[in-house]
């Protein structure tokens, strides 16, 4: 695996710079750029951005997900701390690129991702960058289990935890649990009878009969 960092506070590149476009889940789309002034690329306007004081970007060659960071200064248009605490920003997604701030041209994809965790400190802020990698190990369908995979209490589990009777009680997640705990066997959601590892590698019998 190659891995390699790229901060922008070093970069010596004195014609390239970094343009932003950060996607709410509301639907608000907030482009910026680290130069000094407004750049347009393609039909976009990209406004100098100096909320963003400092980033870098742990990059991967292979599918392990990379690493990212970001901090700056809160800013009553672009990046408020009332958005941030109504969860506006949560999971935004990011999409970094270097442009030549001259021609206008994008030259290269640097990082994309989500929001992750959001810190405010004051007038600051830093936020912890999700690579898109990670949707790669997201569990998609359902694991075929014993044990049940829902969590008690909610919609697929069905239990009323608000109940008197189920005060205190605690799931184990097996069937005999289920049934006789929670009378709830109806909504179990394991696979309690599927066969174990002896009964896989168990082969043939080789007596005839038997």
């Amino acid at each position: 695996m190659m891995t390699s960092i790229y901060d922008s506070s070093k970069t010596s590149l004195q014609t390239t710079c970094q343009c932003w476009v950060i996607t709410r889940q509301d639907g608000e789309i907030v482009r910026l750029t680290e130069h000094d002034r407004a750049l347009r690329v393609g039909e976009d306007t990209y406004f100098p951005g100096a909320l963003i004081e400092h980033s870098s970007f742990i990059l991967t060659s292979d599918l392990t997900p990379g690493r990212a960071e970001m901090d700056g200064a809160l800013d009553s248009e672009a990046f408020d701390e009332t958005d941030v605490k109504a969860g506006l920003w949560d999971h935004a997604r990011v999409d970094v690129h270097r442009v030549d701030w001259r021609s206008g041209e994008i030259l290269s994809h640097i990082w994309s991702g989500f929001f992750g965790a959001i810190e405010i400190r004051g007038s600051s802020f830093s936020v912890d960058l999700i690579s898109l990698k990670t949707q790669l190990s997201r569990l998609i369908g359902r694991a075929y289990t014993r044990q049940c995979d829902a969590v008690l209490g909610d919609g697929r589990c069905g239990v009323d935890l608000n109940d008197p009777a189920h005060a205190g009680k605690v799931c184990d997640r097996s069937l005999s649990t289920c049934a006789t705990r929670f009378g709830n066997a109806v909504n179990f959601r394991g696979f309690a009878h599927m066969p174990g590892s002896d009964f896989l590698l168990a082969g043939p019998n080789a007596e005839p009969g038997r």
